[in-house]
């Protein structure tokens, strides 16, 4: 099935977004310096999704909407996930809540009911912990959410964190969650 063309202004529009997300990008994630808040730059790639999804010949795999976004910092040594670490999805609206709330509702057997808890936005580093025999081993950063950086020392120095596990409850377990910072 031949598709119809796109046309020039939308497909300029789309290289301009992708060009201005991976530019965010490398501020925040590489440079440590973001210049707009999160809000806005969820805003981008939201904008840049509907256009791909509106015309689907348009996506690429270097796309900015094809990934996690993030890119690996040389300050630290590369970290292969065993399992990727993906992002979480952003609702804005309470039309958007409740839209994903089904979604959850549907992917649960019928009779499990999920108990919700809402809480303020924490802009912190997606961090996997992995402990071996109880013992923490590693801390990693979700990077692009198949390597990450082995950010192991700084983590230890996070008072919060076990060094080790009271009651291991596997010999291998990984936990994955949010870092921050107050």
């Amino acid at each position: 099935m031949k598709t119809a063309s796109v046309p020039k202004n939308i497909s300029a529009q789309i290289e301009r977004l992708r060009e201005e997300i991976r530019g965010h990008d490398r501020l925040y994630y590489v440079l440590s310096s973001p210049k707009i808040s999160d809000t806005e730059y969820d805003m981008l790639l939201r904008r840049l999704s509907e256009l791909e999804g509106r015309y689907p010949e348009t996506v690429t795999p270097t796309s900015p909407t094809q990934r996690v976004s993030g890119a690996i910092s040389t300050d630290f040594k590369p970290v292969t996930h065993t399992a990727p670490m993906l992002s979480l999805d952003n609702v804005y609206n309470e039309d958007e809540f409740r839209k994903w709330h089904e979604r959850i509702l549907g992917l649960l057997p019928a009779a499990q009911t999920p108990e919700l808890v809402i809480e303020a936005k924490i802009d912190g580093l997606s961090c996997a912990l992995t402990y071996e025999n109880g013992v923490l081993v590693r801390g990693a950063t979700r990077g692009d959410g198949v390597t990450g950086e082995d950010v192991t020392p700084n983590v230890r120095a996070i008072r919060n964190v076990p060094l080790r596990l009271e009651e291991p409850a596997a010999r291998r377990l990984e936990l994955r969650g949010e870092v921050s910072l107050t």
